[in-house]
């Protein structure tokens, strides 16, 4: 477990990984998520369906045009908040640009261990993947994208040799060395201790190669993020075609706004690289 909480570094490591201290309000944007993913399952046709046995283990699929690719999009929350329900704003970007769009959810903690919450996410695109034909999609135009949490779990999906091709992989504002996030007030819910920490983070298990990646963090984000994603970044210079992003005037937050919106350079690469993949 972490040190004690008064412990300097502690301390400072608990700032680092509460993006909410760079935001005047977090639940404003708690609220947009909801009331944008309302609409949007308000405004277009959506299919609920079960990809494991667990309770929480559902996905909200939006289906485009039969045989276009499929953007999945795994929430963040710190492991322990937020579910589809508050997932699906983006969809409509997708749908315009002829794709089709899921939002996943996933045990959280801390009624889940992250292994399991990674087991999870894992099931959930092997699923997607063996029922693509059936669900309207191509198998091989499967781009996978995660915010926060939600990257950290789609990064050890794609770093699962058992994975399924994935045509693309989006990751936004991500952790994918969790050390110093075990020793922050986040491994309160996670209850990691160095071998788990290690074992989930997905920056000691990339393989030699991995699908397109394209990674990008808010400008207004703290120091951690920042690190975490040029890691990230260093890391896969020889094993992914990469785009990286410092998204300026985006933090934590807002930065899955721009996910599916042709008119940001974010949007604008991801949804290019949906229409180029066949």
């Amino acid at each position: 477990m972490r040190p004690a909480p008064d412990h300097p570094v502690t301390a400072e490591l608990d700032r680092q990984y509460s993006p909410s201290t760079r935001v005047p309000s977090l639940r404003r944007y708690l609220d947009e998520y909801a009331v944008a993913s309302a609409a949007a399952r308000d405004g277009h046709e959506v299919r609920v369906a079960r990809y494991g046995p667990g309770p929480d283990e559902l996905v909200d699929l939006f289906p485009g045009p039969a045989g276009g690719p499929l953007l999945v999009f795994v929430h963040g929350g710190n492991w322990q908040a937020l579910g589809r329900a508050d997932s699906a704003f983006g969809a409509p970007g997708a749908l315009a640009a002829g794709a089709s769009f899921a939002a996943v959810d996933y045990p959280l903690a801390p009624g889940a261990a992250l292994d399991d919450i990674v087991s999870a996410v894992r099931r959930c695109v092997h699923w997607l993947h063996a029922n693509a034909e059936r669900l309207g999609f191509h198998p091989r135009r499967i781009h996978l994208c995660g915010t926060s949490a939600g990257a950290h779990l789609a990064a050890m999906t794609a770093v699962d040799p058992a994975c399924p091709p994935l045509a693309g992989l989006v990751l936004l504002s991500g952790m994918y060395d969790l050390e110093p996030v075990r020793r922050s007030y986040v491994n309160d819910a996670l209850g990691l201790d160095f071998a788990g920490a290690r074992r989930n983070s997905p920056i000691w298990w990339l393989p030699e190669r991995l699908p397109p990646v394209i990674a990008a963090v808010g400008d207004n984000e703290t120091e951690e993020y920042h690190r975490q994603h040029a890691l990230l970044v260093a890391a896969l210079a020889w094993r992914a075609p990469l785009t990286s992003f410092v998204v300026a005037g985006r933090n934590h937050f807002d930065l899955p706004y721009d996910l599916t919106d042709p008119g940001t350079a974010l949007g604008g690469a991801v949804l290019t690289a949906m229409e180029e993949t066949t």
